[in-house]
């Protein structure tokens, strides 16, 4: 964590691949040997869980915090094991490469999984180690498998809206469920298994080649999740088991009124008598899965911006207190490294700082953010930088540096950005010129979003906080990471002592 490196945040599901979205398959891999060959050492992702087609595919919406998102199982891959034939391939629909298409990749994906399930299901113990996966996840595995065959067999509405049985967990009619649905509970466990054994599979490639995986942590679950269903009584629901308060933040520089998320909010009295044991093993999990993790909205570890759950907006909310010190300390005796990248953007209160300062947890500095004042001393401003925290151009939740410059600055920013320069730079130039100075800075860790190293504009924006469609969809040309280009980030970073 203290070593001088830079990387790329670039989303699995912005890879290239003939199968709607990004994927585990042979562009990620040809992804780490760019990084390698540009000497980064940090490959940043966002959250692997599924994605809820009704909350805009959000990989900070799931529905499960430790299940895997399927979609993200390499067909291809799959063929290379002889799981699947090139004749499973035939009948494939044309699907385009620029933008993710969650709905095809759904179709097609689901037929081919299913085709692999056939395959393997009458084989003697399916596959090497999948028993032994489905033993050692049991405390996950059992409750997802059982909420996605009943999302898709039973009733597909959220589970407070299932049959009260159901909702409730009644012990009898769950054993009636698990044995009418056998087959299938063992084909979504299939499934998860797949995943992380690709995922495995690829990190260790990648720690081969001296990259290193940054993570993240959404810090809340979705209200229709198996974790909600399974726990309900970590979180503040009412009598009927709906969420009494959900989560957001106030109005900020995303939006005049705040963000109503609406995902439930936790009951840190009822976290605490378990000695966090949900905590406990969420975060074995993520640390077992990546090398740093990179913890979102960490200030609602400190307060939480709750809101009452009839309003529509975030302004009423208020802001309730969480037993941070005690989590933290609780968490510093279970393990023994805690690689925590804290998402301290927005509005942070002196508490936060200070509980960010007592467990040496690095924050983030966004350089897009630095020129809205003519303020030398704003903490943006890279000659401002601690070590200890990690530098970005621009995050999944901003405009690309080019979109920013050209459509949201104004010619008082521009001045004050030039003179910060030096010179003017032209529009075509200026993530280069925003990489740079990053990359000079003192900060630790630099990562750097894919589309401000490709020089792209607004087209390539990721996600516009706030609203539901139309995010989650740019994806990478792989063309687009052509080795010249590699070679001058190459030299950028070894300039900078990053190499």
């Amino acid at each position: 964590m203290s070593q001088r490196r830079s990387g790329i945040l670039l989303p699995i599901f912005s890879l290239p691949s003939r199968f709607g979205i990004g994927d585990f398959g042979p562009s990620a891999y040809a992804f780490a040997d760019f990084l390698s060959r540009a000497k980064q050492r940090l490959w940043q992702i966002l959250p692997l869980n599924p994605v809820d087609p009704a909350l805009g595919f959000s990989p900070y919406s799931g529905s499960s915090a430790f299940a895997g998102n399927v979609l993200f199982i390499s067909p291809a891959l799959l063929a290379e094991e002889g799981i699947l034939s090139p004749d499973d391939f035939g009948d494939l629909p044309p699907l385009g490469e620029n933008r993710c298409d969650y709905g095809q990749a759904a179709a097609v994906r689901s037929k081919l999984l299913d085709r692999a399930w056939e395959i393997v299901r009458d084989k003697p113990g399916i596959a090497p180690g999948f028993d032994d996966f489905c033993t050692g996840n049991a405390s996950w595995l059992d409750d997802y498998a059982l909420f996605a065959v009943i999302k898709r067999f039973v009733s597909i509405k959220a589970w407070s809206d299932w049959p009260r049985e159901l909702a409730s967990r009644k012990e009898a009619t769950l054993l009636r469920v698990r044995a009418e649905y056998s087959g299938e509970l063992a084909k979504q466990k299939y499934f998860q298994f797949l995943f992380f054994r690709q995922w495995t599979k690829l990190r260790r490639y990648c720690r081969k080649r001296g990259i290193r995986i940054v993570g993240d942590l959404p810090i809340y679950v979705s209200y229709d999740s198996a974790d909600v269903w399974s726990q309900k009584s970590l979180f503040k629901l009412d009598s009927g088991h709906k969420p009494a308060v959900l989560a957001g933040v106030p109005p900020d520089y995303f939006s005049a009124t705040g963000q109503r998320w609406g995902n439930p909010v936790y009951d840190w009295d009822a976290h605490r008598k378990t000695g966090y044991a949900w905590w406990m093993k969420r975060m074995a999990f993520n640390l077992n899965l990546y090398d740093v993790v990179r913890v979102d909205h960490f200030r609602g570890f400190v307060a939480c911006w709750e809101v009452p759950a009839a309003e529509t907006t975030a302004a009423n909310g208020r802001w309730v207190e969480a037993p941070a010190d005690d989590f933290f300390k609780t968490l510093r005796r279970r393990f023994s490294r805690l690689p925590l990248l804290a998402e301290d953007l927005g509005v942070i209160t002196p508490d936060v700082r200070s509980v960010m300062r007592r467990f040496r947890f690095p924050g983030m500095k966004v350089l897009l953010f630095a020129f809205g004042s003519d303020d030398p001393g704003h903490p943006y401003l890279p000659h401002n930088y601690i070590r200890n925290c990690a530098a970005y151009t621009g995050t999944h939740d901003t405009n690309t540096i080019r979109g920013w410059f050209e459509q949201e600055t104004s010619a008082a920013v521009r001045d004050r950005l030039f003179r910060y320069i030096g010179r003017e730079v032209p529009a075509e130039l200026i993530s280069k010129e925003m990489i740079r100075l990053v990359m000079a800075s003192r900060a630790d860790r630099v990562i750097i979003p894919a589309q401000d190293v490709l020089g792209l504009g607004a087209e390539a924006r990721m996600n516009r906080p706030s609203t539901v469609s139309g995010n989650w969809r740019w994806r990478l040309r792989l063309s687009e990471l052509s080795p010249p280009l590699a070679d001058e980030l190459r030299a950028i970073t070894e300039s900078s002592g990053r190499g």
